[in-house]
C-alpha cells in the first residue's frame, strides 16, 4: 500500500510576505523552516524556543515565525494548535492593517482546515486568501495564495479552475525571482494537477522547470521533493523503471542526510512499486526494513503500511498464512487510527492479492468488509449532509421568526402611538384603523410567504432523504423502506397462489445487484469526474433497459440494485443479459479518452422460498451479492443467477449463505450463468456470449 509523503512545498514553504534583507534572527527562522521539512518536532519546539524575542522584532518577521510555527504543527498533525496559531496570525495583520500578513493567516487556517477533512471550508477560504493577496500589489503574496487556491481547486476536483490559478502562481514566482523557493512550490502543485488529469507532456515539461529550479538552490528538502515528483510523474505515465530510480536515489540522499522520518514513506513506495512489477522478494525485503524503521518510531501508520505491504508480498509469493497474518495485523492498527478511506483502499487490494494468490473465500471475506465499510461511511456522509440541511433549515427559521418578532414589536408600537393620537385627534381613528388592517394584510401574506418556504424546504428534505445526488436514482434507504413496506413472503396466504402469464409462465418479482468491474482503474487512470461520469452512464443505461415501474438504486459506491415487482419467471435471465449488453455496449467520452465499462451481475427470483419457505428480503439480496462476487471471481462481465434449490433437506440455508459455490457445487443450488462478452478468465461456462446455461449443466460437463 503506497504511502502519501508531506507536500513540502505546501505546508511549510511560506515565505515572509515582501523580500526584505534578512537579520540574524531572519536567517534563523529561515533555517528552522528547512529543518521543519526534516525534522519538525525539533523544528517547531526551537521555533517556540523563539516568542520571547518577538516583542522587539519587525512586523515581518514576527508574522514569519507564525506562518512557520502553525505550517509544521498542521504538519504534525495538531490542527487545533494550528487554528489557533493561524488565528494569532491574522489578528496580527489586521491589527497592523497589512493585508498581505492577513492573507497569510487565511492561508494558514486553510491549511489546517484541509488536513482536518473540512475540505470545503478549506477551499472557500483559500479563494478569499487569493483574492486578498492579489489586492496588495505583493508578487510573492500573490504567488502564494495562488498555489494554495490552486491546489484546494486540484482537491475538489474543479481542474479548469486550478489550471488557471496555478499557471498564473507560476508566472507571479518567475516575476518574484527574489523568493526562489516559491518557483518549485507553484510547479509541485501544477504537476499534481497535470498527474491528475493525464496529461503527460504537460507534467514533464513542468518536472524540467522544476528539476531545473531546484539545481540552483541548496535546500535538501526542495531536492528531495523533485526526486518525488519525478517518481510521481514516471509512475504515473508507465515509466516504472525510472520512477523506482527516483525514489533509490530519495532514500539514500534521506540516509546520507540521517533523516529517518521519511525514511518510512519512501520504503513504503519502493516496497509498493516492486509489488507491482511482481518483484515479491524485493517487495518484502523494503516492507520489512520500512517495519523495523515504524517500529522503531512507534509510527502506528507506518507499521500499519509496511505489514500491508509485507503481507502482499507473502500472498504474491504463494505464502499464504503469513500474508494473511501480516495484512490482518496492518488493516487492525489502520483501523484503529480511523483512516476508514485508507482503510477501505487497502480492503479492496487485500481481496484482489487474495483472489491472485487463489484465496477465493479470503478475497469474498475482504470484499465483503470493504462494502460493508464504504456503507458505514456513505452513511456517515449522509447523516452529515442531513445534519447540515436540517442545521441551515432552523437557522433560517430562527431569523424568519426574528424578523416577524421585530416586525410585530413595530405594529404594537404603531398601535400605542395610535391610541396617543386617538386620545388627541379622535377624527383620524378610521384612518389609524385602515392602516392597522394594512399592517396585519401585510404580515398575513408574509406569515403565508414564509409557510410555503416552509413546504418547499420539506420538499427537498424529502428529496435529500430519498435520492442519490449524483445519479439522481433511489438510495438504499428509500429501498429499504420500500421492502419493509411490502406484505412479508413468510406470512400466511403470501406465496400460495402464484399469478400466471399468459403463456402460463409464473409472475415473479426479481432483484439484480450491479457492480463496475475495474472501478478502480477507472478512477486512478481517469480521475474521480470520470469515475462520476461512469457511474452517471449507467443510472441512465438502467433507465433505458428497465420499465419505468421498476425501482432502480443506487446501492452504495459503484453498486446498483434493480428490483422487478412483477416479470415472467422464464425472463430472469433474459434481462441480465439486456443489463449486461446494454451497459458493455455504450462508451462515454471524457476530455480525450473514449471509457468502455463492463458491470457484473447478482439476480434472482424473489421471493426466494427453500423447501417453501420464501426468505426474507434482506437474505434474499445477501444471496444475490453472493451471486455478484461469484461472477466477479469467474470473469467479470457475467451474470450469476440463483434459480433456486435442491435436496435442501441435506443442507441449511447457514451453511448455503456461508460458501455459495460449495453449495452449488454440492448441488444444493440450482445457478445459471449469462455472458457478457469475451471473459478475463476461464470459467466453467461456455463461450458462446451472452447465452444462458445453467451451471449444473457446466459442472457436469468439467467434472465439478
Amino acid at each position: 500500500m503506497r504511502a502519501r509523503l508531506r507536500c513540502a512545498a505546501l505546508l511549510l514553504a511560506l515565505a515572509p510576505a515582501a523580500a526584505l534583507a534578512l537579520s540574524e534572527l531572519d536567517q534563523r527562522i529561515a533555517q528552522l523552516q528547512e529543518q521543519s521539512n526534516l525534522d519538525p518536532d525539533k523544528a517547531l519546539a526551537q521555533l517556540l524556543e523563539l516568542q520571547p524575542q518577538m516583542a522587539a522584532a519587525p512586523l515581518r518577521t514576527r508574522a514569519e515565525r507564525l506562518v512557520q510555527v502553525s505550517a509544521t504543527q498542521s504538519y504534525l498533525r495538531q490542527y487545533d494548535a494550528a487554528l489557533a496559531t493561524a488565528a494569532e496570525l491574522t489578528a496580527l495583520g489586521r491589527a497592523q492593517h497589512d493585508d498581505a500578513i492577513v492573507a497569510e493567516g487565511m492561508r494558514a487556517r486553510a491549511i489546517a482546515l484541509a488536513g482536518s477533512d473540512h475540505a470545503n471550508d478549506a477551499y472557500a477560504l483559500a479563494l478569499q486568501a487569493e483574492k486578498l493577496a492579489y489586492t496588495t500589489g505583493d508578487k510573492a503574496a500573490q504567488a502564494r495564495a495562488a498555489t494554495t487556491a490552486g491546489s484546494q481547486s486540484t482537491a475538489q476536483g474543479n481542474f479548469l479552475t486550478a489550471l488557471d490559478q496555478l499557471q498564473a502562481a507560476v508566472q507571479l514566482a518567475r516575476q518574484a525571482g527574489d523568493v526562489p523557493v516559491l518557483l518549485p512550490n507553484a510547479l509541485q502543485q501544477l504537476i499534481h494537477l497535470h498527474v491528475r488529469t493525464g496529461e503527460r507532456e504537460q507534467a514533464y515539461a513542468a518536472l524540467a522547470e522544476m528539476e531545473k529550479a531546484v539545481a540552483a538552490q541548496p535546500a535538501p528538502s526542495l531536492a528531495i521533493d523533485v526526486k518525488f515528483m519525478e517518481y510521481e510523474v514516471a509512475n504515473r505515465f508507465g515509466q516504472p523503471q525510472r520512477a523506482l530510480q527516483a525514489l533509490l536515489d530519495n532514500l539514500a540522499l534521506l540516509r546520507k542526510l540521517g533523516e529517518r522520518r521519511m525514511l518510512i514513506a519512501m520504503q513504503v513506495n519502493i516496497s509498493d512499486l516492486y509489488l507491482k512489477q511482481h518483484d515479491y522478494a524485493q517487495a518484502a525485503r523494503y516492507a520489512s526494513e520500512a517495519l523495523q524503521e515504524a517500529t522503531a518510531r512507534k509510527s502506528v501508520l507506518g507499521m500499519a503500511k509496511s505489514r500491508m505491504n509485507l503481507g502482499h508480498a507473502y500472498l504474491g509469493m504463494r505464502r499464504v498464512a503469513e500474508g494473511k497474518k501480516f495484512y490482518e495485523a496492518g488493516l487492525a492498527s489502520l483501523d484503529q487510527s480511523g483512516r476508514n478511506s485508507d482503510l477501505q483502499e487497502a480492503l479492496m487490494e487485500y481481496g484482489q492479492a487474495l483472489e491472485q494468490a487463489g484465496d477465493m473465500a479470503g478475497a469474498v471475506q475482504a470484499y465483503h468488509r470493504e462494502r460493508k465499510l464504504s456503507d458505514e461511511m456513505e452513511e456517515t456522509q449522509r447523516r452529515k449532509s442531513m445534519l447540515e440541511l436540517q442545521q441551515k433549515y432552523e437557522t433560517e427559521k430562527k431569523q424568519r421568526q426574528i424578523e416577524l418578532l421585530r416586525r410585530e414589536s413595530q405594529v404594537k408600537g404603531a398601535e400605542l402611538e395610535n391610541r396617543r393620537l386617538e386620545q388627541r385627534v379622535w377624527w383620524l381613528v378610521a384612518l389609524a384603523c385602515a392602516l392597522a388592517s394594512g399592517v396585519v394584510g401585510l404580515l398575513y401574506r408574509k406569515v403565508r410567504h414564509a409557510n410555503a418556504r416552509l413546504e418547499v424546504k420539506n420538499i427537498e428534505l424529502k428529496a435529500q432523504s430519498t435520492l442519490d445526488p449524483l445519479t439522481a436514482l433511489y438510495n438504499r434507504r428509500h429501498f429499504q423502506d420500500y421492502m419493509r413496506a411490502l406484505p412479508d413472503p413468510r406470512a400466511p396466504g403470501q406465496s400460495q397462489v402464484a399469478q400466471r402469464a399468459p403463456h402460463g409462465d409464473d409472475i415473479v418479482g426479481a432483484l439484480f445487484l450491479l457492480d463496475v468491474d475495474h472501478f478502480k482503474h477507472i478512477n486512478d487512470s481517469y480521475g474521480h469526474a470520470a469515475g462520476d461520469a461512469v457511474l452517471r452512464m449507467i443510472a441512465e443505461n438502467l433507465r433505458v433497459v428497465l420499465r419505468e415501474t421498476d425501482m432502480i438504486v443506487r446501492w452504495g459506491g459503484e453498486e446498483f440494485l434493480a428490483f422487478l415487482p412483477a416479470i415472467p419467471r422464464h425472463g430472469v435471465d433474459e434481462i441480465a443479459r439486456r443489463i449486461l449488453v446494454g451497459i458493455s455496449s455504450q462508451a462515454i467520452r471524457y476530455q480525450e479518452h473514449e471509457i468502455s465499462v463492463n458491470v457484473s451481475v447478482g439476480f434472482s427470483p424473489y421471493p426466494l422460498a427453500p423447501d417453501g419457505a420464501p426468505l426474507q428480503w434482506e437474505r434474499a439480496v445477501n444471496l444475490v451479492d453472493m451471486a455478484l462476487y461469484l461472477a466477479k471471481s469467474h470473469g467479470r462481465n457475467r451474470a450469476y443467477g440463483v434459480r433456486g434449490f435442491e435436496n435442501f433437506h441435506l443442507t441449511t440455508m447457514e451453511a448455503i449463505e456461508q460458501d455459495l459455490e460449495s453449495a452449488w457445487r454440492a448441488g444444493y443450488v440450482d445457478l445459471s450463468v449469462v455472458l457478457g462478452g469475451e471473459p478475463e478468465t476461464p470459467s466453467p461456462s461456455p463461450s458462446e456470449h451472452g447465452n444462458v446455461v445453467p451451471l449444473k449443466q457446466a459442472a457436469q460437463k468439467s467434472g465439478r
